[in-house]
């Protein structure tokens, strides 16, 4: 991506990116619930459009953001930019944050409006159990430790298509199908259809979610190690909306997800 793009337009873009993410999983959950009955049937349809539809995303809007499309992320990447010494200013996080939070509402009103339900209809879909908070600290501790692997080994370009292959894989091996991200939990909330969750469900989900990028980064950390400032000249960064120069053979272009 280019390292010069504006705040604002990285800002937009995170919000678009994460207003489509959650448009195809809204989306998806109404369109295999009307056709069909099967439970299974619903979420093997809802996973396969999610997966295709991430994969396009974080391809497509990557160079332009990163293509974070989480809150997570985007705060595990100015977290481990502080550790080598190319950490992203706290104001492009607090920009990034509620462009994503916004983004991902939008989505899930766009998604029922295209369906002809109520614009804003919080879910009655009730995930409270402790087995499904377990569910998501595995799922985001996965996810920001593939993230932020790919980045240490010099394989983030392979991101849209591994990123969104796990994101699939995840909602069916997790009790909770792999919400695995902040905002996309939060805009959620607002559809009550398949992929919807009860508001009162949000909150022990996010801490669910923040518990699992610590775990992520320390799994990153046991299998990685720690950056040092030397190796960080060689190795591609993973910043709010920018890229570091590589080494020849590694590609730089980075894309981060949900």
């Amino acid at each position: 991506m280019s390292a010069s793009a504006p705040l604002a337009r990285r800002a937009v873009v995170e919000g678009i990116g994460t207003a489509a993410l959650v448009a195809v999983v809204v989306g998806s959950g109404i369109q295999a619930t009307a056709l069909t009955r099967d439970v299974g049937v619903q979420l093997l349809a809802n996973s396969l459009a999610t997966v295709f539809g991430l994969g396009v995303l974080i391809a497509l809007l990557g160079p332009v953001s990163g293509a974070h499309f989480n809150p997570v992320v985007t705060m595990a990447a100015w977290f481990t930019g502080r550790r080598t010494g190319e950490a992203p200013a706290l104001r492009d996080v607090a920009v990034y944050v509620p462009a994503q939070v916004a983004g991902a509402i939008g989505g899930a009103v766009l998604a029922d409006a295209m369906f002809g339900k109520p614009l804003v209809h919080f879910s009655t879909h009730d995930r409270a159990a402790g087995h499904l908070w377990l569910g998501e600290i595995v799922a985001t501790a996965g996810l920001v430790w593939l993230i932020f692997g790919l980045v240490r080994v010099g394989r983030a370009h392979l991101a849209p298509l591994l990123v969104a292959s796990y994101i699939g894989a995840a909602y069916w091996f997790t009790s909770s199908t792999s919400f695995a991200n902040p905002a996309v939990t939060i805009g959620r909330a607002f559809t009550d259809t398949f992929a919807g969750i009860a508001p009162a469900s949000v909150l022990p989900f996010l801490a669910a979610q923040l518990v699992g990028a610590a775990a992520g980064l320390g799994l990153v950390a046991v299998c990685f190690g720690r950056p040092t400032a030397a190796a960080a000249d060689d190795e591609v960064v993973l910043p709010l909306g920018g890229q570091q120069p590589a080494a020849p053979a590694r590609s730089t272009e980075e894309s981060a997800l949900t």
